[in-house]
C-alpha cells in the first residue's frame, strides 16, 4: 500500500496526478462541490475506471414530507448550500450513468459517530456541555417537545456500505444508498438514555424554540441545532440490505454509548461520585 497526499483544492494538476495512478476504484469521501464531481467525471471518462463511489449526505434529502425517506426519490429539497451541492452531484452522477455509463454509486451517510468522533448531542448540536450536565445529574431543557429525530451511524457501518457496494458492483452501479443504523433516536429518547447511562434520574423539561435558544446561550450552537432538527426524519436501509447485503453492526444507541465512553476516556467528560 502506498499513501499519497494530494490537495484537490490547491493543486491544479490534481485530476492528472490521480489519473496517473490508474485507479480501478475511487471512493470520494471529501467532495463538497458539484464542480469537483464534474472534474472527476470529465477526467475519468473512458479511462478504465471501473467504479466511482461518491459520499453524499443524508442532508441532501432536505426536509421530510413522508418517512422513511426513499433513497430513490429525486424530488428532494435541501435547504442549505451543503445539501444543495450534494444533491447537484447526485443528480449529475445519475445522469452521467444513464447517458454515458459512467460507473457511479452514491452513498448517503447519516450522522457519522463512534469513538473519537464529536457526535451530535441531545440538543442537536456538538456542545459537550449537555453531556456533562446530564452526567452531573442536573436538569436539562430540550427544544420543543424533544420529538425531533437524530440518526447516529457508526463509522464502521458507513464503511461497510461502501465496501459492500464495491463487492456488489453490478448491483450498485447507478444506485443510491442511505448508510444508517437500523434505528433512530429522538432528542428526548437520547437525553433519557444518557441519564440512564450515567446512573442518574432523568430531569428533562421542554422549552419553545426562542426560549430554548436563550437557554442554550450560543447563537452558533442554536443554528447548528436548527440545521439538524429541521431535517428530522427516518432513513430506510432496506435497499442497501436487499442489494448489498448490508447488516449494520451497531445500533444508534450503541454507537452513542461508544462515543460517550470515548469522551470520558479522553478526559472530555468528568465523572464525579454521586
Amino acid at each position: 500500500m502506498e499513501r499519497v497526499l494530494l490537495d484537490r483544492e490547491k493543486d491544479p494538476d490534481f485530476i492528472e496526478k490521480l489519473k496517473a495512478m490508474k485507479p480501478d476504484v475511487i471512493v470520494d469521501l471529501v467532495n463538497y462541490h458539484a464542480a469537483e464531481t464534474k472534474k472527476i467525471v470529465d477526467g475519468f471518462r473512458d479511462s478504465g475506471l471501473s467504479h466511482y463511489l461518491y459520499c453524499s449526505s443524508c442532508w441532501a434529502h432536505g426536509m421530510a414530507e413522508t418517512i422513511p425517506f426513499d433513497p430513490d426519490d429525486w424530488e428532494k429539497e435541501p435547504f442549505d448550500d451543503y445539501g444543495k451541492d450534494k444533491l447537484a452531484s447526485e443528480m449529475y452522477l445519475r445522469e452521467q450513468y444513464r447517458k454515458n455509463g459512467f460507473p457511479a454509486t452514491i452513498v448517503m451517510p447519516g450522522q457519522i459517530s463512534g469513538p473519537g468522533w464529536t457526535i451530535i448531542n441531545p440538543w442537536g448540536n456538538t456542545s459537550i456541555r449537555v453531556f456533562q450536565e446530564i452526567a452531573d445529574g442536573k436538569e436539562i431543557a430540550l427544544p420543543n417537545f424533544g420529538q425531533e429525530i437524530l440518526h447516529h451511524v457508526h463509522g464502521y457501518d458507513v464503511a461497510q456500505v461502501f465496501y459492500q457496494a464495491i463487492v456488489h458492483r453490478n448491483r450498485a452501479l447507478g444506485e443510491a444508498f442511505d448508510a444508517e443504523s437500523a434505528d433512530h433516536v429522538t432528542l428526548y429518547g437520547f437525553a433519557k438514555h444518557m441519564y440512564e447511562y450515567f446512573g442518574r434520574e432523568p430531569k428533562i423539561r421542554f422549552l419553545p424554540w426562542p426560549e430554548w435558544c436563550a437557554y442554550e446561550g450560543s447563537p452558533e450552537e442554536c443554528e447548528h441545532t436548527y440545521c439538524h432538527i429541521a431535517r428530522s426524519g427516518v432513513f430506510s436501509i432496506e435497499k442497501a440490505k436487499r442489494l448489498l447485503g448490508y447488516k449494520p453492526k451497531f445500533s444508534c444507541l450503541e454507537t452513542i454509548d461508544l462515543a460517550v465512553k470515548s469522551y470520558i476516556d479522553r478526559g472530555l467528560l468528568h465523572i464525579t461520585s454521586r
